[in-house]
């Protein structure tokens, strides 16, 4: 078969032929329709992830949209390098393997599934929202910031704040729901961070790094009760690695902070959300911005440039 092939973390994958896969006790082959080329799938094959052990090759490749040899239309995630999605086949755990409704497209799937598996599980799975409770995105221009704010709503939250770099994709996030929106790069940022989400029950983090240091310190600063609970969870980390988190913080305001992500999930509540966004997706009908490449074309898609929101997907 074709496959993506990682053989430094130095050089983009390359298309190359590799053995077909011989699939274990308990796994499935999978017929690969299409596979996203989100962040994740970046940070493993430059072997930057967390999860990453250094090891080479490895065919990169997260998740991805395929058909069983039984006619199964499904969607599959949590691949381990050095097995990955980017080939024309895989194989697959049976138990992963979620059979996918009519209603959106392998493409469309493809390219939303990630970004919303972010967004739901710290959403519902680690901050537990309730309808008529309060959220804050922080760096909501992105895929899965955009669709965090679209499923905040789906799930009843009162209000939603969006907060990111980009100003002309923040106008973005108004239109799929936001109540308000704040430029992270203002020079009044923490003043209407303060002023717009004094008192969130919940934040989706996906920045990390020095403007969570500033958000942390206007939103516990400005809040009506102190004592009232905020549900902090850290999703990504696109503005640095570590945060100072100073003391006080915690002792004056009720903040909890939370991870989300491989690790603070089990595998079988990543299958159970993705079995519950299967069919939410259809309902809410995430708004992504698709561009779709050839796999014989990875090398050059790995390079390119896209704008804020646009999603890359690789289809055999």
């Amino acid at each position: 078969m074709h496959a993506a092939l990682v053989t430094s973390f130095d050089r983009p994958p390359q298309y190359t032929e590799v053995p077909d896969p011989v699939p274990g006790p308990g796994e499935v082959l999978v017929h690969v329709l299409a596979a996203g080329l989100h962040p994740r799938v970046r940070s493993g094959a430059a072997g930057t992830h967390y999860t990453s052990d250094g090891v080479l090759p490895l065919v990169p490749g997260f998740d991805g949209v395929g058909h069983t040899d039984d006619g199964r239309r499904v969607f599959f995630a949590g691949l381990h390098a050095p097995r990955g999605s980017m080939a024309e086949l895989v194989a697959v755990p049976e138990g992963r393997l979620v059979e996918l409704p009519p209603g959106l497209d392998d493409v469309t799937l493809a390219a939303a599934m990630n970004p919303a598996m972010s967004a739901w599980l710290a959403l519902r799975h680690r901050a537990d929202l309730q309808p008529g409770e309060s959220v804050l995105v922080l760096g909501a221009t992105g895929n899965a910031g955009r669709l965090a704010v679209q499923l905040a709503r789906h799930l009843g939250a009162r209000r939603v704040v969006g907060a990111g770099r980009d100003a002309t994709s923040l106008e973005v996030v108004r239109r799929l729901g936001a109540d308000a929106i704040v430029p992270l790069t203002a020079d009044d940022v923490a003043e209407r961070l303060a002023r717009e989400a004094a008192d969130v029950d919940v934040v989706v983090d996906y920045v990390w790094g020095a403007p969570t240091e500033l958000a942390l310190a206007a939103v516990t600063g400005a809040r009506s009760d102190p004592a009232h609970l905020v549900r902090w969870v850290h999703v990504g980390a696109t503005a640095g690695p570590t945060i100072t988190l100073p003391a006080a913080t915690l002792r004056k305001t009720n903040v909890q902070v939370s991870g989300s992500g491989q690790g603070s999930v089990s595998p079988e509540g990543m299958v159970a959300a993705v079995t519950e966004l299967a069919t939410l997706l259809p309902q809410v009908r995430p708004a992504v911005d698709v561009v779709t490449v050839p796999l014989r074309e990875v090398a050059a898609a790995w390079e390119a440039r896209t704008a804020s929101g646009t999603r890359l997907v690789l289809v055999p």
